[in-house]
């Protein structure tokens, strides 16, 4: 029998069921939608593979539209969108969704087309084949794209030897070794009941989603995934001097986890630094200096870790001034942000969190990661609550806190005028 417990009603609509074996299911009821987004969420992304692993995750995604024993690949795509709908899949580092957009009275079918490719794929050798050939070609687009490309080695960088630090859809060599018996390991291992959360909001009616999601997901045994290597930041380097009409730059240093009680005043000093058109970086550099076309901090958080960074691209001739200017504003943020930045910055996240759940597809995506990260969903008045708890001084300490840390730089292009790593440690210190 399925076990029923109580929640926050993150809104009214919200209902949480877990199956005997561990999988929760969500429903988020929204009135006056007549459209659905489902979906299923598996808390197993790339930092969960073993090096010899690398991009199984992405590409066990792209095989999950290959075929099963009831539906051929073109049968999938049929199956939703001769209903209208939509289908698709994203993998991170720290999960893999799989979703569909469909009318809230085919919520059932689509719920059997994602089912269906979870627990009954194949894997036939002619598709695995064929999609490994595409993951290939996205690999070398990938390559020809240097804003692409210093992104993933300055992660690299960032956490060196690291299943987190490495790139989400993994190397040529690894890509071709991937076979129909590393794909079944792979999930039998992290594919587990636990990690699964199936999720539905807008037209739907909880009790025969919970039925449905019973009959493809109940059957799965209960195991318990093993726990991903922690990540730890290590900081460096990484150049990579090519011939090209602008020099791409990412300098980081460690973030937090979203754990942390300093998350939210992290993201604020990110949204002040460079996080819109009036951020400090953007008006410096851009509007000031006309060093870049664009320029933007950002933070990314994990479950136990994070990474904060400045990312822009420039002439190779204004590279050092960029670098300088960047470096300038950045410490002055630290010291001196004040309080109509904040308050603008906590209108920003604020309306980045409520308008995304005024849609079905933002309810579900904020559900599942919350109950995955969580176990439980996080009414928006209270998130709302811990935004406008931080103050100025919060702000400015985690600024600081940041600015502690070991650098991380990456580049690509005409890069001979990049000051060192250590000339830009020291410009930090001087902070």
């Amino acid at each position: 029998m399925n076990q029923h417990f109580a929640t926050h009603a993150a809104s009214p609509g919200l209902r949480i069921t877990t199956l005997d074996n561990g999988v929760t299911v969500a429903t988020e009821a929204m009135p006056g939608v007549a459209t659905a987004t489902l979906g299923v969420w598996v808390g197993a992304g790339s930092r969960h593979e073993r090096p010899d692993e690398s991009g199984l995750s992405h590409l066990i995604e792209h095989m999950a539209f290959k075929g099963t024993r009831t539906r051929s690949a073109r049968a999938i795509a049929e199956d939703i969108e001769n209903l209208g709908g939509e289908i698709n899949a994203a993998t991170s580092a720290e999960g893999t969704s799989y979703t569909a957009r469909v009318l809230g009275e085919d919520v059932g079918t689509a719920l059997d087309v994602l089912g269906d490719i979870l627990t009954d794929s194949v894997f036939d050798a002619g598709e695995l084949a064929r999609e490994k050939g595409v993951i290939l070609q996205e690999h070398a687009g990938i390559e020809d794209t240097p804003d692409d490309v210093v992104y993933d080695a300055f992660t690299e960088a960032a956490f060196p030897d690291q299943p987190i630090g490495r790139p989400i859809i993994g190397r040529p060599e690894t890509i071709k070794s991937f076979d129909e018996a590393g794909i079944r390991a792979y999930l039998a291992r992290e594919y587990t009941p636990d990690r699964f959360v199936v999720a539905a909001a807008g037209a739907v009616e909880h009790e025969a989603f919970v039925a449905s999601a019973e009959r493809h997901f109940g059957g799965m045994a209960k195991a318990a995934a093993p726990e991903a290597i922690p990540g730890t930041y290590g900081g460096g380097e990484r150049r990579m001097p090519k011939k090209l009409e602008q020099a791409n730059l990412v300098i980081g240093l460690p973030g937090l986890s979203f754990r942390d009680e300093a998350y939210y005043a992290l993201h604020m000093f990110s949204q002040v630094l460079g996080g819109g058109l009036t951020s400090r970086l953007w008006q410096e550099v851009r509007e000031t200096r006309g060093l870049a076309y664009e320029i933007q901090a950002f933070h990314w958080p994990f479950s136990d870790c994070g990474l904060f960074g400045i990312g822009a691209a420039t002439s190779g001739a204004d590279l050092p001034e960029l670098v300088e200017v960047t470096l300038e504003a950045t410490a002055r943020a630290a010291r001196d942000l004040d309080t109509v930045e904040i308050a603008r910055a906590k209108a920003q996240l604020k309306v980045s969190l409520l308008s995304a759940l005024e849609t079905p597809g933002g309810r579900i995506e904020r559900n599942a990661r919350q109950i995955l990260a969580w176990g439980r969903v996080i009414p928006a008045d209270e998130v709302i609550a811990k935004v406008d708890a931080v103050t100025v001084d919060h702000v400015r300490a985690a600024g600081r806190a940041v600015l502690a840390g070991a650098p991380t730089l990456a580049a690509i292009g005409p890069i001979k005028k990049l000051p060192s790593l250590d000339r830009i440690t020291a410009a930090l210190r001087a902070a």
